[in-house]
């Protein structure tokens, strides 16, 4: 695999930098997640395939000392604390990286490390909103809206920092030296909105919110309800997609105003709508699929891994567990991601095996163990 040999330790956090740590270990690094100890009553990583956990107190001096004695051997440190954390700890990056010069030590977080808002809290929908990508998204006549916690969160948080990651240790590959990546969920998400910014002089934007071409304002870039409850997504931008797409709906194209007549678009939409309203999904997938009208069916969690398409493809997986996951993406044809299909770990199941694996010696890892420094949690075994 593509990341084959990289160790990474991950500080165990919420949503963003699990999803870096799942990408890496995907295509072959050896992640190991950092716990809190004591264990909290219920685990907060749900994207912890392929990943071992390692229960530690780095409140104690003990827990702090084990994590840098680590960070000596590690290849990446991804943490998403807020400003000043690690530092308190002893555990900045001057002083990891002073131990290790090659270790590359990122640092995700909401509004980054320096800036007015750097030691405030927030979510997805605050970093969306100071990137200005959410003034963009919504309906007309209707309030910005986030599209669950999927832009910031993940697309410009856990994505573009396991790119950055990426980059360093290609870079480190030159230069031999680490580096310290300050990866913000704010610049994430606008640095993937540079299409809206490019383009606004082309049009694309220049009407108030929820009338433009690709946020919900035309007619042929929307999602219609079928006869049964269920959806129909349409996306035909392009005039010799349109004519597909009019075709597919029974219409007389001559009887029609022009596609981009903005005027005639909510008139439009309710025709279409009331079209769209008289088959079931399946029946209007007779009608599109196979066709370059760009309408596809909108699908459910519970019907994506069995639709034809996906299927064929293998793009989603079932783990030892039953689980269904999506497969990891892009496909590398020499070096693919091989993804564990191991369930994910309890918090603190390799403690013992990877301080052992670190060069601990069972009398320190007893020791740590005295002190509640450590934690193990081994699984019983199924009779």
């Amino acid at each position: 695999m593509a990341l084959r040999g990289v160790r990474v330790l991950e500080m165990a956090g919420l949503a963003p930098a699990p999803l870096c740590g799942l990408i890496l270990a995907d295509f072959g690094a050896q992640v190991l997640r950092v716990d809190r100890s004591p264990r909290p009553p219920v685990g907060t990583d749900v994207q912890g395939r392929g990943k071992r956990s390692l229960a530690l107190d780095l409140k104690q001096p003990q827990g702090a000392a084990t994590l840098r004695r680590l960070c000596k051997e590690a290849d990446v440190l991804l943490e998403p604390f807020r400003p000043g954390v690690m530092e308190k700890l002893g555990l900045g990056p001057d002083v990891l990286l002073q131990d290790n010069p090659k270790l590359i030590y990122a640092r995700l977080t909401g509004f980054g490390h320096s800036g007015k808002y750097a030691r405030m809290a927030g979510h997805d929908i605050n970093y969306l909103a100071v990137s200005g990508v959410l003034s963009k998204l919504g309906r007309k006549d209707e309030n910005p809206y986030a599209p669950l916690n999927l832009l910031a969160d993940f697309a410009g948080g856990g994505v573009l920092c396991a790119l950055g990651i990426v980059m360093a240790l290609h870079e480190r590959t030159k230069s031999g030296k680490g580096q310290v990546i300050d990866a913000s969920m704010v610049e994430g998400i606008a640095y993937l909105s540079s299409f809206l910014w490019k383009s606004q002089n082309m049009g694309l934007w220049n009407r108030p919110r929820g009338e433009n071409l690709l946020d919900s304002g035309a007619p042929f870039y929307e999602t219609y309800k079928t006869s049964d409850g269920k959806f129909m997504a349409v996306g035909a931008l392009e005039p010799q997609f349109y004519e597909q797409l009019i075709n597919g709906l029974g219409l007389e194209p001559q009887k029609l105003p022009s596609q981009m007549s903005f005027s005639d678009w909510p008139e439009m939409k309710k025709m279409f709508a009331d079209i769209f309203s008289t088959k079931t999904q399946a029946e209007w997938c007779k009608i599109f699929d196979n066709t370059d009208a760009c309408v596809t069916p909108v699908l459910s969690f519970d019907e994506v891994a069995s639709h034809p398409h996906n299927k064929e493809r293998g793009s989603f997986l079932k783990n030892d567990h039953q689980e269904i996951s999506p497969r990891p993406s892009p496909l590398l044809f020499r070096t693919p991601a091989t993804p564990s299909s191991k369930r994910d770990p309890f918090i603190g199941e390799h403690t013992e095996e990877i301080l052992l694996e670190y060069g601990f010696s069972k009398e320190e890892i007893a020791q740590l163990c005295f002190l509640k420094v450590i934690e193990f949690n081994k699984p019983k075994a199924n009779l």
